[in-house]
């Protein structure tokens, strides 16, 4: 099932995340939000060879892991929450036939968010998200033309990491994640979530 979907993927012209390009703005309200651990697992990830580069499962997830830090270890909230990440499939896209047929890069996670001072999961089932790279004037036959498997992976993982804050914004919004009660009470002491129960969540 990944492996169709990062091929239906594959063959996609337009992505909405734009990476890095935002974060010298000023940063997107999370409320008391500060992020703990930062776990990034790939023990089932696919790939479609056809269209793809392949890359170690080790690359992936310090790609993933750091774009996530750059993003998220700007905010300095009250409260601490862990994300377990899983990458489901992977897409680095091959040289192909411009324009018809150049590949474009996609990625498929799980991602679990977990509140440190309650103990508990935020998301009782992992929520999966779906990104694509960013094309611009440079890279719009694909950037298998363009870039390296390891710049493709940065900007890749970028995306990702922006779309999981866009995934916090709207949850917050909806359900209040990570703001503080309306008595401005001080944040619970930690529960002392280790990473191993952070990663088998994610």
């Amino acid at each position: 099932m990944i492996r169709r979907i990062l091929l239906l993927l594959a063959g996609l012209s337009l992505a909405a995340c734009t990476g890095a390009r935002d974060l010298d703005a000023p940063l997107v309200p999370l409320g008391d939000f500060s992020l703990g651990h930062n776990v990034v697992v790939a023990p089932k990830v696919q790939t479609t060879a056809t269209v793809s580069r392949e890359v170690p499962k080790e690359q992936l997830t310090e790609a993933l892991q750091t774009a996530i830090a750059e993003r998220f270890d700007r905010y300095e909230g009250a409260k601490d929450y862990h994300f377990g990440v899983s990458i489901e499939g992977y897409v680095l896209a091959k040289r192909g036939v411009p324009v018809v047929a150049a590949p474009k890069s996609a990625m498929i996670i799980r991602l679990t968010v977990w509140d440190d001072a309650k103990g508990v999961k935020l998301n009782d089932e992992p929520e999966q998200l779906t990104v694509l790279e960013t094309l611009d004037g440079a890279s719009i036959v694909g950037t298998g033309w363009s870039q390296s498997a390891e710049t493709q992976l940065l900007n890749l993982s970028r995306n990702v990491a922006q779309k999981i804050e866009d995934y916090l914004v709207k949850k917050n919004a909806e359900e209040g994640w990570f703001d503080r009660g309306a008595d401005n009470a001080a944040p619970a002491a930690s529960q002392g979530i280790d990473e191993s129960a952070v990663a088998e969540a994610g």
